[in-house]
């Protein structure tokens, strides 16, 4: 049987574990570098009507190399590292695993 998703079953063995932090560390390259995802800006109430107003889809990546809060050097590694992935070769990890 293959598993397509980690549901909530127990994880108990070593090797499960191992699967598991690998799985993890494919996951979050994913997530950070290619997932786009909204934020919230304002949410104003007008009546019984709530506005929510969006800020556009954008990467935590993305929103990094934007910020004036994070120094340049780190900058400078997410870019390189950014630059090394292949979205597509993550995906087939990910399914391996």
């Amino acid at each position: 049987m293959i598993r397509q998703h980690t549901g909530y079953l127990r994880y108990d063995t070593d090797r499960e574990l191992q699967v598991l932090r690998e799985l993890y560390t494919h996951l979050r390259l994913v997530v950070n570098f290619f997932q786009p995802s909204t934020k919230l800006l304002e949410k104003t109430r007008e009546g019984a009507k709530v506005r929510k107003r969006y800020d556009q889809a954008r990467t935590p990546h993305q929103r990094v190399l934007v910020s004036s809060d994070v120094p340049l050097p780190a900058k400078r590694r997410l870019a390189k590292q950014y630059e090394t992935l292949n979205p597509v070769e993550l995906r087939r990890q990910i399914g391996r695993c």
